[in-house]
């Protein structure tokens, strides 16, 4: 089971390879990002123009185009990416997607959750997007399936 959606998967995953494929300068392609992560490349090509509008990666269009991450961003957390695909609601919402969910008025599973929905957001707000170029760049981490 995954915590985050199909299309936030599909995200961190392609901005971990962007951040991998252009860590000495250039810039990387949809097909060969989609073939690396094994995304569907039209689909992906739709959450990357996403994130190129945010301002999380960036891109270049022509022939000689592609998707890039400018260095200052590979210190950005992978909270950032979450929020911007997915929202907040991982961070901040109930279990049960009650509304009215809140330390006044918790849901039998609040306090529990609580307290890992607590531990899911500082791992993400403390991890960077450049963290594991290196163990990429070492085969030490895969990112298909």
């Amino acid at each position: 089971m995954a915590i985050f959606s199909k299309t936030c998967e599909y995200a961190i995953r392609a901005v971990f390879y962007i951040a991998h494929k252009t860590a000495n300068g250039g810039r990387v392609g949809i097909k060969d990002i989609a073939t690396g992560i094994d995304s569907p490349e039209l689909y992906l090509a739709k959450i990357l123009q996403d994130l190129s509008r945010k301002g999380l990666i960036s891109s270049f269009k022509g022939p000689n185009g592609g998707f890039f991450i400018e260095p200052a961003l590979l210190n950005k957390p992978l909270s950032e990416i979450v929020e911007a695909v997915d929202g907040d609601s991982l961070f901040y919402g109930c279990a049960l997607g009650l509304k009215q969910c809140s330390e006044i008025n918790p849901c039998p599973l609040h306090n529990d959750f609580k307290a890992i929905r607590d531990k899911i957001h500082l791992l993400l707000s403390t991890t960077t997007i450049g963290e594991f170029n290196s163990e990429l760049m070492n085969g030490l981490f895969s990112l298909k399936k």
